[in-house]
């Protein structure tokens, strides 16, 4: 069995080096629209895939189980963990991600396991605890310094903890030293939404999934990523058809991808098919009943005047986000948001909001900060948050909306009407449910 799983392994090795740094796919396309071709084009005869992660934990696991000191085993296994992880979106496996690698520096320490350490640098990114990943990321740096991989995390962990003018540095570094591929295109697509620079992100993106389309053999959950990372930065311009296309190729290359099925239920909502959107919906909390989707259902329940439904949604949407705050595994901004979207609770909205920015200073952490101290009347604190989560310059309709609000709260007109404009221009439709009281909003 060890021959056959090694001769797997060494198969699906190029797709995990390429992927397991970020939450999926990243690679060199002539035009953004190069990602529009036909399903077949861009998705490849099934054979020409990556043996899917599922397929490969069970014999890895064995594999440890047989000998605990295996830790080339315990370094891959931590590796297809959070593969499994991007795939379903069920954090159980960070968890499963970290011990495997922790384990395997019980095994053999860091200045010799430079893997393991990346590993769970890795698994710390992908659980939110980016100060760690940080830190570990400049262990790795100090033991391979020749090496370009962890810099490439220590710029996500920086990204995420809104350190950008380090950050700035260190994506220099990154793009002057790496050589053109997946991981590189879309941290460099990142960077440039960040900064305002959509089209730019658009091309990062189409490089990317040229990447990973050529591939041998291709990561489904990475080629599905890059549609769908294409398909949010159409959205975000409020380019819906052609948002949709990237979301069903993303469906065509992986069924059932939740993101997909989510993105899918806001732009059938966006393109006015409500019953079309609560099917994508239902799907999505058929595959994960994360706190995020199930709210977005109850939205889509609201608008079609199921409030039985809403409310349903909305009592499970809480009660599963204090379960996972039991569990240690909740991000307090996605629950603060939830409050504050729905004006519930503000005072614990803006308690949770504060002390996530405390720990991630970036800009959509000050801009939920900014949401919340806005639904609990502290006009000062909201006025200050939303100053630092428009300072980069993103074109984000959700950004601009919260700052509208925010200036005809404190009675700067102006600056409401001109905020009001820009979500107008740039995506009206971008959010189910917020977007109509932003329309409401517009029109006083």
């Amino acid at each position: 069995m060890n021959g056959n799983i090694n001769r797997r392994i060494r198969n699906i090795a190029i797709v995990l080096s390429g992927c397991v740094l970020l939450s999926g796919c990243r690679s060199t396309a002539p035009n953004v629209n190069s990602q529009h071709t036909s399903t077949s084009s861009t998705t490849g005869d099934s054979s020409e895939f990556a043996v899917p992660a599922a397929e490969l934990i069970p014999e890895l696991e064995q594999r440890v189980a047989d000998n605990p000191k295996d830790f080339v085993a315990l370094n891959k296994l931590s590796g297809y963990y959070l593969q499994r992880q991007r795939e379903t979106g069920e954090d159980k496996y960070i968890a499963l991600a970290a011990k495997a690698a922790k384990s395997s520096l019980a095994v053999i320490p860091a200045e010799r396991n430079a893997g393991a350490l990346a590993a769970l640098a890795q698994a710390e990114l992908a659980s939110h605890q980016f100060a760690t990943a940080r830190d570990y990321a400049e262990q790795l740096i100090r033991l391979e310094p020749d090496k370009k991989y962890p810099h490439q995390i220590l710029l996500d962990a920086l990204i995420e903890l809104g350190d950008y003018k380090r950050a700035e540095e260190v994506f220099a570094l990154v793009k002057k030293t790496s050589e053109p591929g997946i991981s590189s295109e879309t941290r460099a697509a990142k960077f440039e939404q960040l900064h305002g620079n959509t089209a730019s992100a658009k091309q990062h993106i189409a490089n990317a999934l040229a990447f990973g389309v050529q591939q041998v053999p291709r990561s489904r959950e990475s080629v599905a990523w890059c549609h769908w990372q294409m398909g949010e930065l159409y959205f975000s311009t409020g380019n819906y058809p052609e948002a949709e296309k990237s979301y069903e190729q993303a469906l065509a290359t992986f069924p059932d991808y939740y993101r997909a099925l989510a993105a899918m239920a806001r732009v059938r909502s966006a393109l006015g098919d409500l019953n079309g959107a609560i099917r994508y919906g239902e799907q999505a909390v058929q595959v994960i009943s994360e706190p995020a989707l199930l709210s977005l259902l109850g939205d889509l329940y609201k608008l079609a005047g199921r409030d039985a439904d809403a409310a349903r949604q909305y009592e499970l949407t809480e009660k599963t986000a204090l379960q996972e705050a039991a569990e240690g595994r909740l991000h307090k901004r996605e629950l603060a948001l939830f409050y504050a979207d729905h004006d519930l609770k503000p005072l614990d909205s803006f308690t949770l909001a504060s002390e996530d920015y405390k720990n991630r200073s970036d800009i959509y952490g000050a801009d939920a900060l900014g949401w919340a101290a806005f639904k609990a009347n502290k006009l000062t604190e909201a006025q200050a948050a939303i100053k630092e989560a428009l300072k980069l310059g993103t074109q984000d309709a959700k950004l601009f909306y919260h700052a509208g609000k925010i200036m005809r709260a404190v009675g700067n007109e102006t600056a409401a009407r001109d905020y009001f404009k820009r979500v107008t221009e740039l995506n009206p439709q971008f959010d189910p449910l917020q977007s109509r009281i932003a329309k409401e909003e517009m029109g006083r």
